[in-house]
């Protein structure tokens, strides 16, 4: 009963552990960038493949490359966790710790 518990504990621990992470553009795979809130699987399609064809150099970049992430929405999306190499939009908010949720 005991090791059941400390199972569900530990399980628990980890998975808030990936909900709180900060996702990089360049960096993460389709379903790290679903997990981010305001990016579902066509918006994530869509920044695969603009990576696909050279990393993201900066914000800018990404808006500019991607369709429907404007100035606005790079905001929100920055304040939900996703990142451009290593860093948030410039103006956002820091990142909230249910940022990774949908």
């Amino acid at each position: 009963m005991i090791r059941k518990l400390l199972l569900a504990v530990a399980a628990l621990v980890a998975c808030m552990g990936m909900a709180f992470a900060q996702v990089d553009v360049n960096k993460a795979d389709q379903a790290a960038l679903d997990s981010v809130k305001g990016i579902g699987p066509a918006k994530s399609k869509a920044i695969m493949a603009e990576r696909a064809k050279g990393e993201f150099k900066d914000w800018a970049d990404l808006e500019q490359r991607v369709k429907g992430i404007g100035e606005k929405n790079a905001m929100k999306l920055s304040e939900a966790g996703l990142m451009v190499n290593g860093k948030s939009r410039e103006g956002a908010a820091p990142a909230r710790k249910e940022a990774a949720r949908k």
